[in-house]
């Protein structure tokens, strides 16, 4: 499915906007992302003209049913222009802007929008994400997991509804920041829900809240009709150290 969702990133600071845009894009190479930060000037600070700008940039960039822009600010008087904006926008219905934290809210949504997930879906996933994240216990996994049976990239059982399997983590950073964000979208082609060491499969913040480092060994889960495939192709792309990003 193609990408229905694009950005705004506004901020009183244009390098922390064009920041921003570059760390998301590296989680989400097909979304179109429009930073908008400081003043007409150069200075430190919010301008209308250049929000308004890139939020008709960002509304051209993307078409078809459940499309439209999902905008993301950093300080409060940010958020007053970002409404004024909206409130003035030939197209509001196709706008959502999103209270919450920049950074991870960012790529949090940006990932979802990858996989093609709509407007409301994308806006309703950058809202999930708390102020500030916080240090958080990585989950165990289940310490008595249902039999398995060997399969050619870990062990999965013969139910095509659920599926598990061991993987050992190859990539030298570990289950953080792009290879959380490949496992999301690989994760996002299969009719499944995932699990990894009982995290969310298809959240790349809760992915790389598990800490988990190269050499580690994780537990896939997943439960749906494409259970064994997805999870015999997302061991593999673990244990791959050349894995695509």
């Amino acid at each position: 499915m193609s990408v229905r969702v694009s950005f705004v990133i506004v901020s009183h600071s244009a390098s922390l906007a064009v920041g921003v845009c570059e760390l998301a894009a590296q989680m989400a190479p097909d979304v179109p992302f429009t930073a908008a930060g400081g003043t007409d000037d150069g200075r430190i600070g919010t301008s209308y003209d250049r929000v308004e700008a890139a939020l008709e940039a960002a509304l051209g960039a993307v078409e078809g049913e459940g499309s439209g822009v999902v905008v993301l600010t950093d300080l409060g008087s940010a958020t007053m222009t970002v409404e004024s904006v909206i409130d003035m926008s030939d197209e509001p219905e196709r706008v959502r802007f999103v209270d919450t934290a920049l950074v991870e809210g960012a790529v949090a949504a940006s990932v979802r929008a990858q996989l093609g997930d709509s407007l409301s879906q994308v806006a309703e996933v950058a809202a999930s994400v708390a102020p500030r994240i916080e240090a958080i216990p990585a989950p165990e996994a289940p310490k008595d997991p249902v039999p398995l049976i060997s399969g050619d990239s870990g062990q999965v059982p013969a139910s095509s509804l659920w599926a598990s399997a061991d993987a050992v983590v190859a990539d030298p950073v570990g289950l953080h920041a792009r290879p959380a964000a490949a496992f999301v979208r690989l994760a996002g082609t299969f009719d499944a829900e995932v699990s990894v060491n009982g995290a969310d499969g298809g959240s790349v913040l809760d992915l790389m809240a598990l800490g988990v480092a190269q050499g580690d060994t994780v537990h896939i889960e997943a439960n749906g009709a494409d259970a064994t495939a997805a999870v015999a192709a997302l061991a593999d792309m673990l244990e791959s150290a050349n894995a695509p990003l």
